[in-house]
């Protein structure tokens, strides 16, 4: 009976976590049309005011995340109701998930100065205006690199075990809850941050390559094969940046 209890509650926690994702995606594709008729060409933020980019950045997150992260808020969710289940103390997911959300949100918020003041830049300079591919296409080199290096698959290997990371970074009460959300978001940040960083010149709200990316995530992070992909999908895209920078043309303009 407990087991069951306890089956219901991951069940309902993915349900939500999945709902919110596709409502999410579904506000991003509105707004992406949107967009394509009216802010084309108007730099990384897209024109956005800093609320408003943080606040698209957020239903981001939820859209490509929330399914990516499921099996560690599961696995959260899975102890905590068999907690219950005892009459132990007991704290709700959206503890766990809001610190989680909280890396990225403030992610986003360093992201958009960032953004803010490359647009500036370049429209001072001509030179940067007239290679903003090569430079594109150079970060997603850098990127590709980033796929490859120990930092990344030290923070993925974290990502790939929910019931390791549960069992050695577990802390009780609500301030360990946040406490270990924070701490997943800053690993799952710490695997995935670059592949966010090639959607600027990719395009901030490009839903094809947010698609693929979230396709990426899901398998490096999810199926037996994950690593094997990380390393892979990190030589494509220095394949990819080279070809841009060689070939600037390579690289997609628009949304």
């Amino acid at each position: 009976m407990a087991s069951a209890n306890v089956s219901r509650q991951r069940k309902l926690i993915l349900g939500l976590l999945l709902i919110l994702a596709a409502a999410s995606w579904a506000l991003l594709i509105w707004r992406s049309a949107t967009m394509n008729s009216q802010t084309m060409g108007m730099g990384l933020t897209m024109g956005m005011s800093a609320v408003l980019f943080i606040a698209i950045w957020v239903v981001m997150m939820i859209a490509m995340m929330f399914p990516t992260a499921a099996p560690m808020i599961c696995m959260f969710t899975a102890v905590y109701a068999g907690k219950r289940q005892k009459s132990q103390a007991f704290v709700p997911t959206w503890v766990f998930v809001s610190a989680y959300l909280l890396i990225w949100t403030l992610f986003g918020v360093v992201a958009y100065p960032l953004a803010l003041g490359a647009e500036r830049l370049a429209g001072q300079s001509m030179w940067l205006m007239t290679n903003a591919p090569r430079i594109g296409g150079a970060l997603l080199v850098v990127a590709g690199l980033y796929q490859l290096s120990p930092l990344k698959h030290i923070c993925l290997a974290k990502c790939r075990t929910p019931l390791q990371f549960i069992l050695s970074s577990w802390r009780d009460g609500y301030g360990g809850a946040f406490h270990m959300g924070f701490v997943h978001g800053t690993y799952c940040l710490g695997c995935c941050w670059f592949l966010f960083v090639i959607l600027f010149p990719l395009g901030i709200m490009n839903i094809t390559v947010m698609a693929l990316l979230t396709a990426l995530i899901f398998a490096e992070k999810s199926i037996p094969l994950g690593r094997l992909i990380s390393k892979i999908m990190g030589i494509v895209l220095i394949l990819y940046g080279v070809l841009v920078v060689l070939v600037p043309a390579a690289l997609p303009t628009g949304t």
